[in-house]
């Protein structure tokens, strides 16, 4: 029978021990997707301010009785959103509110027991090796930072202005997404296959198409703070222009990128057209190896997040194409991950465990 010792056993892993954990691993990845989707919902909706409160226990109660809702809204009712946007909001209202906010801590909250229990289960049972048990416990922290930057985000809207800050946002929907890469780096690491499946020469490019999309998440993360997708509901121009007057009107001139709306929207088009060539590219250098199939479905995924983040704006940013334009970023972060992962050669070297 396995035990905690053998954990520490040097021998090869066979693919039938590391299945399971890959499939753990995808499991968690796809709920963070989730996570990402009802995040942009709970912003889209302007919902994330509606629990004034941060109870990693507790909270996951939500209110049970006409007394506690009330509380509840009294303590919304002290905001400035509140006072200075949402004065003479219904009970009712505030509960279509509140379920987006607290949907979106549950999820994350239920992630974090999804991830915790089968890593113990795996590690107690010597399923899980030394040279992969730090990854997973990285992970693991990174995910409990990540509460604590959420609530730091939802904090910086309770007590000056009427909604979070955009770079804070940013901070929490990057490390979300860096969260999302890791599992996926590490889950495809554990695939049963011991050289990569293309020549090393083009896994710079990949890197750095990678690189650039989290660079892309960032700025789609200011530009939702801002607002900036109403800013101009045009393309290819933005209202008429090529490039938009009023793009460097803030001093000093970097503050324009993270706090001016129209700057914000045109540099989020430009990284989508510069990540799109960039993949195109990559798609033609990979032609005739092993990473083909991946390149090519890399160009198909950005052409089609483009094509929705364009939806999105031309239509004034409906919650649907929006919704979808957020699924849209985290499909393509895992494709690019995924492929890279493929050209970055042999898998990690995860120990499995002595047959029982």
């Amino acid at each position: 029978m396995a035990t905690i010792a053998d954990a520490t056993d040097h021998r090869e892993p066979t693919a039938s021990s590391l299945a399971p954990i890959r499939v753990w691993l995808y499991v968690v990845a796809a709920l963070i997707v989730a996570m990402v989707v009802v995040g942009g919902a709970t912003r889209l909706t302007e919902s994330g301010l509606s629990i004034t409160e941060w109870q990693p226990i507790h909270g996951v109660i939500p209110p049970l009785s006409a007394a506690e809702w009330q509380d509840e809204f009294a303590r919304y009712q002290q905001i400035p959103e509140y006072r200075l946007i949402n004065r003479g909001m219904t009970l009712s209202e505030f509960k279509g509110i509140f379920w987006w906010e607290w949907a979106h801590r549950f999820l994350g909250r239920f992630i974090g027991v999804a991830f915790l229990v089968p890593l113990i289960w795996f590690w107690a049972t010597g399923r899980i090796g030394r040279s992969l048990a730090p990854q997973l416990a990285g992970i693991f922290i990174l995910g409990g930072l990540q509460g604590a930057v959420g609530w730091w985000m939802v904090a910086s809207g309770l007590s000056e202005r009427t909604d979070v800050s955009q770079y804070r946002l940013a901070v929490h929907l990057t490390l979300a997404f860096g969260i999302l890469a890791l599992i996926v780096w590490v889950a495809r690491g554990l695939a049963p296959r011991a050289t990569p499946v293309a020549p090393p020469e083009g896994r710079g490019l990949s890197a750095a198409i990678v690189a650039l999309l989290f660079v892309q998440v960032f700025l789609g993360g200011i530009v939702a703070g801002l607002d900036a997708g109403l800013i101009s509901a045009t393309w290819p121009t933005m209202d008429g222009q090529w490039i938009p007057d009023g793009l460097w009107v803030v001093e000093p001139w970097w503050r324009n990128i993270f706090e001016n709306p129209v700057t914000a929207q045109f540099d989020h088009r430009l990284v989508a057209y510069v990540l799109l060539v960039l993949a195109a590219v990559n798609a033609v250098r990979a032609r005739g190896t092993g990473a083909a199939r991946g390149a090519a479905l890399l160009v198909a995924v950005l052409a089609a997040q483009a094509g929705i983040g364009i939806a999105a704006i031309v239509h004034e940013m409906p919650l649907a194409v929006a919704l979808l334009h957020q699924f849209g970023g985290a499909v393509a972060v895992i494709v690019a991950v995924a492929h890279l992962r493929d050209r970055s050669g042999a898998p990690v070297r995860a120990l499995a465990a002595r047959p029982a």
